[in-house]
């Protein structure tokens, strides 16, 4: 079995519980409605690319961070879910050219 995975918002919730901030406190300091917020606490509402802006402007961190966070957790989900399977499937003998090759300069 892959590794587990961990929602977001439980690293958000860690985030507020050493700052002694309220869910809604963040909302506010954010400018986004409460539930969006609680919803990410809740592990119920993925880590948007307009709220990993504001967490990253908010905490100093870069919204990437938000989104690998976010990225991680959906891939450890599919893994468990279908990793075996994928596992299984046929694989290309040869593999093919790079997509981004055609985008190197001469």
């Amino acid at each position: 079995m892959g590794r587990s995975a961990i929602h977001p918002g439980e690293h958000l919730a860690e985030q507020l519980e050493e700052l002694d901030m309220s869910a809604a406190e963040l909302a506010r300091q954010l400018n986004v409605p409460t539930n969006r917020i609680t919803e990410i606490l809740n592990g119920q509402r993925a880590v948007t690319g307009d709220t990993a802006l504001r967490l990253g402007h908010f905490f100093g961190t870069s919204p990437e961070f938000w989104l690998n966070l976010q990225k991680l957790y959906e891939l450890r989900l599919a893994e468990q879910k279908s990793g075996e399977i994928i596992k299984s499937l046929p694989t290309l003998a040869k593999p093919v050219k790079r997509l981004d090759e055609d985008l190197q300069p001469a």
